[in-house]
């Protein structure tokens, strides 16, 4: 009875063994710290849904939405959560190397100028005749002179000033810039982490409403990954929107995931952060019709047009290279409904 037994045990083991086996492990990188806007991935983790589709996915934080891109086309990492937008650069000269963005998470763009309301600065037009802080490579940088010769502004009147990243709120609340070029979602907790009041004392212009219709960030991944093992791809993407529909309804529960994963982070404003990334980036009226993580080729076409000026790029890649839907659950399956608690 107790060799029975044991050989059971045993077998049982070995299966299980074998099953582990057959995990498939992806190595994934965010696009910074551990942030309340990473919730989905490590709700993901934490919840098992990975595990479900026989993924081992280790996540490790990012250094920038734009070098998601950069370490996955060097082979490090296989899949992350990045900008779009830094993907379109990429497959304009190295298309065979560039990620492909498989589940489009922010279907509006953070790139925004952020002003003082004392300051005077109460439309776009009053950034003539003023200095703009910007971080010299960034994407709100970079596609300023987009920004200036759509709205008809002169460029000649708009003076800026480089600098760091983490000296631009500074420097706006100190007042040696009159607004500053910066991603909204970052620049907005900077902005409370100084003791601030980003909604009552800063005003701000979204490029997204002033002509520059861009996608922004979303899951990437390389396409050795999509060549060799589509479905890993599949099962990626099935775990990480079954994650979204959840968080956009429990907030709670997805800091406690991002706390597990990360016990340092600020769970009060990360969790500001994670609602801000769902109000201002992921919840659209394009969204509601078309259902989170897909796009519009039309609209993603005209995006790569913007980027194309924006860094006098050679060629302009197709919608097609930038990214695919064929991983996606069906739209029903895609329904995100948002409820802030």
């Amino acid at each position: 009875m107790f060799a029975k037994l044991t050989a059971t045990l045993l077998g049982a083991m070995l299966l299980s063994g074998g099953a582990l086996a057959q995990e498939t492990t992806i190595k994934f990188t965010l696009g910074w710290k551990t942030q309340g806007s990473d919730a989905a991935y490590l709700y993901a983790l934490d919840k098992g849904f990975f595990k479900e589709e026989g993924l081992n996915v280790v996540i490790d934080q990012g250094e920038g939405s734009g070098a998601t891109v950069t370490r996955i086309m060097s082979g490090a990492y296989d899949a992350g959560f990045g900008d779009v937008n830094a993907i379109i650069q990429n497959a304009s000269t190295r298309p065979q190397d560039a990620p492909v963005m498989v589940y489009m998470m922010w279907n509006r763009p953070p790139f925004a100028i952020v002003a003082k309301a004392s300051s005077g600065i109460n439309t776009i037009k009053d950034f003539e005749g003023r200095t703009l802080g910007g971080a010299q490579g960034t994407p709100t940088t970079r596609l300023l002179p987009v920004f200036v010769r759509s709205n008809g502004l002169d460029a000649s009147k708009i003076k800026v000033s480089n600098m760091a990243p983490n000296l631009q709120e500074p420097m706006l609340i100190k007042g040696d810039i009159d607004a500053a070029l910066v991603f909204n979602i970052t620049s907005y907790f900077n902005l409370v982490l100084n003791r601030q009041d980003p909604d009552k004392d800063f005003k701000w212009f979204t490029f997204g409403d002033y002509g520059l219709d861009l996608y922004s960030n979303g899951m990437m991944v390389s396409r050795k990954l999509i060549q060799s093992n589509p479905k890993a791809v599949a099962g990626l993407v099935r775990a990480v929107n079954k994650a979204m529909l959840i968080v956009a309804k429990d907030q709670n529960a997805a800091m406690t995931s991002v706390a597990k994963f990360d016990n340092l982070v600020n769970v009060p404003v990360e969790k500001r952060r994670l609602q801000y990334s769902f109000d201002k980036l992921i919840v659209s009226p394009e969204m509601k019709e078309i259902g989170i993580g897909d796009i519009k080729d039309d609209r993603m076409t005209r995006a790569i047009g913007i980027v194309v000026e924006g860094y006098q790029l050679e060629r302009a890649p197709a919608a097609t290279e930038v990214f695919s839907r064929q991983f996606l659950p069906s739209r029903a399956e895609r329904e995100l409904v948002y409820t802030a608690n």
